[in-house]
Parts: structure tokens; sequence; C-alpha cells
């Protein structure tokens, strides 16, 4: 006992200090860095930025790249560009809750991007003459392009840009699907600048080389005082525009259909967007094979390099490509929670809806509630953390649509073909005598496993297993509470894989109970698993998260990378679990599940129904 004392210390500052390198690399949204309510003006006439082109879309692109050329007379490496929207940001525009500098009285809400003005412009030291490139999104309102100096904590503006707006910023853009209550709806959400009072929304939409009809859509937005707190109520509220969600119902299975989005003015005039198409779900049990890609974490990154201060998410923009690259073999998408990591800065939405619509318009884009979405003190999240940064919900609930009762709440159910889903809400509470865990049982106990034989829990943060140093430093190797009601569920219904995102790593348990792995097998599991399979799929795009430095019995692969796992349903006995880095698109940890049905039936530890011995 003596030689393990000083071991078990040793080991435990190794964990303790993994724990702190994983803290120190969780930084906040790269734009909380911009001390917005320190801005003075110090405005120079010989000072310049010039934009181009003035006018955006005419062709009817959401995506543009401007240029801009600018000067200041006085250059310093601090200097930087911020991207304004709405473009007038005067000291008129600011709420009463921010922090006014005097004098002069100057404020404004936070860019919505920004970049070093000597990111593409070497000599701007000395010459003070710069150039950059920055790529636009239609967001329902005009740009200004503002030159600063003192860097980003005593910003000092020194000139304005001309305006830039696109061709029509009210337009429809960035639809994202989702399955809906039944197996045979799918729901169209899109985002707007037309209200109840200007337009009727709708989809039209019918089967490919068929007759088309339209859809009336439902249309919602909220205000400043919906937020619970700052940056979302302050310097980082931007108006959301209109979240339009179009429900299309008695669809065939695995039938390819088109719609587009479309705004009746009242004067008659149509407002259309591009044609997008999808194919419908299988029917629940339905033998044909089914393609499911999940990760968690995600977040966004800007194609033009800016917005990067901390490198939050730099694997974001290549998870975002290689499912794009692969889509036709791509039926369904989770991503299970932390989607964006706005944090409170509401424009950042629009920029990551825009990042995945080449998937979430093709295909069902399902999502999970994480920490950055839900939790904020005194909102009812079960964790007092601000790391929504005052959203509490309210974005990601608006933004997507979910097939839950009560979108608050954020747990629902997915039938799709062979695969049953259950995806709990972490940020509520999960325990046991809880309406969530409820929800669960009843997920987890009516999939009929003969039509639907593949059984997948799904959550955001790890309610199962993780080596996670945080975690680890804890002595938990999961979310506290996390595991200890919730296996006897896991067990008694046979979940065949477990997902769960907030570590930004990739790890992979055996089918393990209670601690113990319940199979010998790595890579080929015949027959009855005879526990659960627990898999961390949290490194979508955000800043990778460390491992404790113990090897536990239970942890078969591990890696500090970005990826994403897909699973493919052959048929209803065999399974492929494939995890792909995003760098590559490549295969790098992967298994088979074989088995037939009498092997879901058979009894295994704290999972047998009673029997009798009478004949």
């Amino acid at each position: 006992m003596m030689m393990e004392e000083p071991r078990m210390v040793f080991m435990c500052l190794l964990i303790l200090a993994t724990f702190q390198q994983v803290v120190v690399s969780d930084e906040h949204q790269p734009l909380s860095k911009v001390a917005i309510h320190n801005i003075i003006s110090e405005l120079d006439q010989n000072a310049y930025v010039k934009a181009n082109p003035n006018v955006l879309g005419l062709k009817g692109q959401n995506t543009e790249w401007v240029t801009l050329q600018y000067y200041n007379p006085k250059p310093t490496m601090d200097d930087w560009i911020g991207v304004f929207s709405p473009a007038n940001f005067s000291a008129s525009t600011c709420p009463a809750e921010n922090q006014f500098t005097s004098p002069p009285l100057f404020c404004s809400s936070a860019p919505i991007k920004y970049q070093y003005a000597n990111f593409s412009s070497p000599n701007y030291k000395k010459s003070g003459k710069g150039y950059l490139k920055l790529q636009l999104i239609n967001q329902r309102s005009d740009f200004s392009f503002a030159l600063f100096t003192g860097g980003l904590t005593n910003p000092k503006l020194v000139t304005v840009s001309n305006k830039v707006s696109f061709s029509n910023p009210n337009a429809p853009v960035y639809p994202r699907l989702a399955q809906g209550k039944t197996w045979d709806e799918m729901t169209v959400t899109w985002t707007s600048g037309y209200g109840i009072n200007e337009a009727e929304a709708f989809v039209e939409w019918g089967p490919k080389g068929g007759k088309f009809i339209q859809s009336p859509a439902g249309t919602l937005t909220f205000d400043r005082n919906t937020m619970c707190g700052a940056p979302a109520r302050t310097v980082g509220w931007r108006d959301p525009g209109f979240i339009h969600t179009g429900f299309l119902k008695e669809l065939w299975p695995n039938k390819v259909y088109i719609y587009k989005l479309g705004h009746k003015l009242f004067n008659g005039t149509i407002i259309w967007s591009e044609q997008y198409q999808f194919k419908s779900p299988p029917f629940p049990g339905q033998n044909s094979v089914q393609r499911v890609v999940i990760f968690g974490d995600m977040g966004k990154a800007e194609a033009d390099g800016s917005n990067e201060y901390n490198n939050f998410q730099p694997g974001s923009l290549n998870t975002t490509k290689q499912i794009i690259q692969d889509l036709n073999d791509i039926d369904i998408v989770f991503h299970i929670g932390d989607l964006c990591y706005a944090n409170g800065y509401l424009s950042q939405w629009d920029q990551f809806t825009a990042q995945i619509e080449p998937i979430a318009s093709a295909v069902p884009y399902m999502t999970a509630s994480g920490n950055h979405e839900r939790d904020w003190p005194g909102s009812g999240s079960f964790y007092g953390s601000m790391d929504s940064g005052g959203e509490c919900g309210v974005l990601a609930q608006s933004m997507f649509y979910v097939p839950a009762e009560n979108r608050e709440k954020f747990w629902y159910s997915i039938d799709y073909g062979m695969f049953r889903f259950c995806i709990a809400h972490t940020e509520l509470d999960w325990r046991k005598g809880t309406e969530q865990y409820e929800f669960i049982e009843k997920c987890l106990s009516t999939v009929d496993r003969q039509k639907q034989p593949w059984l997948i829990f799904l959550a955001h943060r790890v309610l199962g297993y993780s080596s996670a140093g945080f975690y680890a430093a804890e002595g938990s190797f999961e979310e506290p509470m996390g595991r200890e009601d919730l296996q006897v569920l896991w067990q008694k219904y046979k979940v065949d894989i477990a997902f769960y995102g907030h570590v930004h790593n990739y790890e992979r348990t055996c089918p393990i109970y209670q601690n113990i792995c319940t199979n010998k097998e790595k890579n080929n599991y015949i027959g009855n698993l005879n526990g659960t399979i627990h898999v961390v799929v949290g490194g979508g795009g955000a800043s990778l998260a460390e491992f404790a430095p113990i090897n536990t019995k239970w942890s078969i692969f591990k890696d500090h990378d970005f990826g994403f796992v897909k699973l493919t349903a052959f048929d209803h006995s065999n399974l492929l679990f494939e995890y792909k880095k995003s760098s590559d698109g490549q295969v790098y940890d992967s298994f088979k599940i074989s088995r037939d049905y009498r092997d879901i039936l058979a009894c295994n530890v704290d999972g047998c129904s009673p029997t009798t011995l009478a004949s």
C-alpha cells in the first residue's frame, strides 16, 4: 500500500494538469474578444475603406465575396476591420443595458466578423494600405466595414466604408430539413425577412416528375426580451428575421421529392428560393440500405479566414466539406449539441445555417441541445453555467425543428427504417423519477426490435463513458450522475450504441455494463453484445480536448482529432460502424455487428425476462 500512494498522487497530478489544459483551450466565442463597450471615435479624414461591389446577389446568390481596399495614415499591427450589419451602428441603436464609453459617446452591437488589417497585406505597417477579400452571406440587412486601431480591447474607430447590400436582403434562405413526428412527414425550416404582415410563406413541392402542390408554412420570430442575458440581450443581439416551417406530409417511402420556398407578397408577387430536393425516409422496418452520420460540437468557421482569433473551431469547415462530398451516400444527419457556438452573438446562427445548407437542404439535419445552446443561471437548465451566452435555448429551438412534444424540452424519438433513435436533452434533468427519464424508458421500450433491430441512444453530455481529462479529474469518467440510473435502461432494453458529444475528441468503448466489458471482441461482433457500446464523437470542429493519462480496460480506440461517425445498416442483421477523420474522410476505426433476431431476444445480465418451469 505504501508503494501505491506516491503512484496515485502522481497520477492525480497528471489528470489535474490535463484538466487545466482543457479549460485553457476551451476559449469563448471569438467575437467576445471585441470590447464593444470600449469603442471610441477617432475618425481620420484621410483614412478610407472602399468596398466593392456595392450590390450583391444579382444572380440570386446568397453568398458573395467582397473586396476591400483601405488606408490608414497611422497604421499599427493591431489595426483590424470589423464587418457590421446593419451598416448603421450608431449610438442611437444602443439598448439601455449596454455600458457607454465617454467622451465621446459611441456604442454598437458586435461585428458579425472581423479580420486584422495586415492579414493579406504584409507591408501594411509601413504603407498603411491594405487589401482583403471577405465572404458575406445574405443576412436580411446591409453591411459596412469599419477600420479600427487600438486592437480588440481598446478599439478606436478610424473610418467606415460605403454600404454594401444584397439585391433582396429579405429573400428566403438556408433551408433545414428535419423528419417530422411521423416517418412519412418531412419538415423544412428557413429564414427570411418577410413577416406575416408582408407576405404568406409556403413550400411548393412534389415527387420528381410528378404534380406539385403548395403547403403553407408557419412563421415565428422573437425579440431581445426573449433572451436571458448578455451578450445575447446586449451587444450580441441581432434581429433574427422570421423563421418559417412547412410540413410536407404523406410521403411515399424512399422517393425523391423536389421543393422550393416561396413568399407571396400582398401585391401578388411571389419571391422564390432556388430549387432543392430530398429523398423521403424509409418505412419503419423497411429492409434497405440506410446510412446515418453522427457528430457533435462542430461550430462554424469562416472560409475567408476571418473571425478566428482563438482558432476555436478549426475542424468545422473540414467536417462540413467531408459530409458534403459523401452526401450521395448519406440519408440522415444527427448533430448532437453545441451546434454553432454563437454563445449569445446571434449573427452566427445565420452564418452556421449558411455553412450547412448543402447538407441540411438535402437530408434531414436532426439536432440535440447542448450546454452552448441552453445553459444559463436561473433559467431552469440542469447546469447553472453561462455557456449559452444568454440564449437559454431560444435560438436552437427556433432555428431548427425537432419532433418533440415540447421543443423547450428538446427530447424526442425518430423511427428511420431499421433504426430507432432516442435523443435525450442533457441540459435538463434525466435522472430516475423525472419526466425525461420516463420519456427515455418509453422510447427504448416501445420499439419493435424484429422490425427495427438497431437501437441507438444519443445525447450531448457524456452520460456513459469517456476518458476526458476533465471527467477523470472528477473521478467519474462520465458526466456526474450520468449513467447511474440510465445504464439499467440501456441494459434492460439492449441499446446497441450510445453516442455523445461535449468532449471534443473521439473514443469508443467495448460493449459494457457497470464498468465491465461484456464482450471481448473489438471489431467483429457476432450475436448478442450483452452490453452497450459507448462512443464519444464530439470532434466535429471545436478545439480538441485532452485525454487523461490513464488507459482504462473499457476504452478500445481513442483519437485526438476531428471526425464523425457513419453507420450503415445493410439489413436487419448487419450493421457497419465507421469513424472518419474530417481532414481526409478516411476510415480510422470501424466494427461490424452481425446477428439474428433471436440474438436480440437472448438473455443478458440484468436484462432477462422472468421464466417459469411450467410446461
